[in-house]
Formats: C-alpha cells, sequence, structure tokens
C-alpha cells in the first residue's frame, strides 16, 4: 500500500473518519456486487478517486496498477479458482471487487497521513477500555505494524542485492535466511527502544 503523499485536494482535505467509513462501506457494499457492470462503474468511481486526489488520468492509471502490481498473483490465484468454480464472469466479479477494495484502501493512505487514521481507530474502540484494554496500546502497535511493511520491504532489497552480489538470485535459503535474521534485529531494537521509554509491560 502506498504511503502518504501531500496534497491540497478535495479527498487530502476530508477528515480521515469519514474516508475509512466510506472504505468500509465500499467493503460491504463489494458483496453485493453481481454484474459485471456493477463492478465497472465502482472500478471508475475508484478512479476518478484519484483523479479528484489531483492526478491526471495516466498518473491516476499509473499510481493504480503500481499499489495493485504486489497482489497480482493473489488476485489470479483468486480468478482462477472461481473461474474453475463458477465461471469466468463470476470470476471477473469477483477479482474487480477485490481490485476496487485494495485501489480505494491505497487512495486512503495516499491522501490521509498515518497518525490520523490510527486516531480514528483509538477513537473508536475507546469503549473497549472497560474491559482492560488501553486504546492507546492498539493504536500503538497499529503505528508500528504500519511502519514495519516499509521497513521489511527496504530490509528485503538489501538482501536481494546481497544475495545477487554473492550470485545466489535463485537460492531461497540465501534470501529467507538474511531477511528473517536482519527482521528479528529490528525487531530486537525497536523493542529496547520501547523499554527504554517505558513502553514495555
Amino acid at each position: 500500500m502506498g504511503l502518504y503523499r501531500p496534497g491540497r485536494s478535495v479527498v487530502h482535505r476530508l477528515p480521515a473518519g469519514p474516508k475509512l467509513a466510506a472504505l468500509v462501506l465500499f467493503g460491504i457494499g463489494t458483496v453485493l456486487l453481481d454484474h459485471l457492470w456493477q463492478v465497472g462503474i465502482a472500478l471508475l468511481v475508484v478512479l476518478f478517486g484519484y483523479r479528484v486526489a489531483g492526478t491526471s488520468l495516466p498518473a491516476a492509471l499509473h499510481t493504480a496498477w503500481f499499489q495493485v502490481r504486489p497482489l497480482w498473483w493473489m488476485l489470479a490465484a483468486i480468478g482462477v479458482f472461481h473461474a474453475v468454480t463458477a465461471g469466468w464472469q463470476a470470476a471477473v466479479t469477483v477479482v474487480g471487487s477485490l481490485l476496487g477494495l485494495i485501489l480505494l484502501a491505497a487512495l486512503v493512505t495516499l491522501t490521509t497521513r498515518t497518525i490520523e487514521l490510527v486516531d480514528v481507530v483509538v477513537r473508536v474502540i475507546r469503549p473497549v477500555r472497560r474491559i482492560g484494554i488501553d486504546p492507546e496500546r492498539v493504536g500503538l502497535l497499529l503505528t508500528l505494524g504500519i511502519r514495519a511493511v516499509p521497513v521489511v520491504a527496504n530490509l528485503a532489497g538489501q538482501v536481494r542485492d546481497a544475495q545477487r552480489a554473492r550470485g545466489l538470485a535463485t537460492s531461497v535459503r540465501a534470501f529467507a535466511v538474511p531477511l528473517v535474521v536482519r527482521a528479528l534485529r529490528h525487531a530486537d531494537r525497536m523493542g529496547e527502544a520501547l523499554a527504554a521509554r517505558g513502553v514495555d509491560d
């Protein structure tokens, strides 16, 4: 998923709460999409959202493709499964619905600061404090989880470069083991930093 990109568009100025609510409603609505024309309209609406966010149509399509590219294998697998079990129309409908949901989620993250999204979640789950769950701790967990995504991606890029330099580009083990070790070391450092700030219980 994309990281926040500053801007002054209408989409950027919308509060995080309504954006998340729209994302949830869209997710619920995808269950009701059972015709190709409905999926097409939903995708056009999402792409229009990218256009309103301040990008040209070619740039909007490029951004959308960049968001979906890491998940193409998952969408392809889902499409093949539904094509075999329910026919090609059902496959296109399901994959198209998921594609629209992924693109809308990416649009929210591109136009909303992470701290604003986390603040909304913390406010929504504040009632769980009555059963002993600290909403602020949940918000911290979400923030660390979101932050871990680009960190692990960066570590994977470093390991991949080192792997190629050693002539082991096709070795799964030469990629997985160093990545896991580096990720665990990063987690240890993060834990020590949190403990130093009193967040260790």
